[in-house]
């Protein structure tokens, strides 16, 4: 996949933290529970921590309790992009960043939540900067 913000290895190291780097760029997992984000509640938008592209908005962030922050969409479709992901031995689907292919987590759909869209885009706070509302 071609994006557009690109940079080398070397690159992505310099910008982003041993954690960032490793969630962002190595498809990693923030623990859960730690992350930042989890329990804001705080109005805005949510961007990509490496490229800075607006991802999420407050108004579709929701309380799931399974220690990642839960949006039931991103702000458009355009703005990520999905990726069938097997590497647990499951169907899953990967959740990118449409811009720089950054990874933010992954979109789960029937779970039950009370959400218009049925779904859950279970996102790393790491992946994440939120620019709060003025």
């Amino acid at each position: 996949m071609s994006y557009e913000i690109q940079k080398t290895e070397a690159e992505w190291r310099a910008q982003l933290s041993p954690e960032e780097y490793h969630v962002l760029r190595e498809a990693g997992t923030e623990r859960p529970f730690v992350g930042e984000y989890t329990d804001t509640k705080t109005v805005g938008v949510y961007s990509c921590r490496a490229c800075g592209a607006e991802l999420f908005s407050s108004e579709t962030k929701f309380d799931s309790h399974c220690g990642w922050p839960s949006y039931y969409a991103p702000l458009a479709e355009d703005r990520v992009e999905y990726i069938e992901d097997t590497s647990l031995g499951m169907r899953r689907v990967e959740v990118r960043c449409a811009r720089c292919g950054g990874h933010l987590g992954h979109v789960f759909e029937g779970e039950g939540y009370g959400t218009p869209t049925d779904q859950r885009y279970c996102i790393n706070s790491i992946s994440l900067t939120l620019k709060p509302s003025e």
